[in-house]
């Protein structure tokens, strides 16, 4: 029995899986994201079974190469969205300390209001 058919398949499902998380980074869709993740590692994880049972020939591998390498360009975009998510979360993220050591610092006034005192030269008669 020939597993080429059944691992062009695997790699045609994982090419899918793929796009999907590609579309799903693209709009923000960040939790529905992850749990794509998980599909396409499993989906991963059954074709390093396969190929581990049975190589494939050269044959195989040349007809599959064009399909890996969309999902090596689809992961690498995925990444880069990721990145810049995760580069926009830890911009908000420092915001949000400064804010705190701010309202901190105001906060240990005690509500008092510090205004700068006018010095006057008053001369002396």
């Amino acid at each position: 029995m020939s597993t080429a058919p059944h691992l062009y398949s695997l790699y045609q499902q994982l090419l899918e899986q793929s796009l999907a998380m590609l579309r799903l980074a693209s709009e923000g869709q960040w939790d529905d994201l992850i749990a794509c993740e998980m599909e396409y590692v499993n989906a991963v994880q059954k074709l390093a079974e396969l190929t581990r049972q049975s190589e494939p020939s050269g044959v195989v591998q040349e007809q599959l190469r064009p399909v890996l390498r969309a999902i090596l360009e689809n992961e690498t975009e995925v990444k880069r969205l990721l990145q810049a998510r995760m580069d926009e979360l830890a911009k908000l993220v420092g915001q949000s300390t400064i804010q705190k050591s701010v309202l901190t610092a105001y906060g240990k006034q005690g509500g008092h209001v510090l205004v700068p005192q006018e010095t006057r030269d008053t001369p002396t008669n």
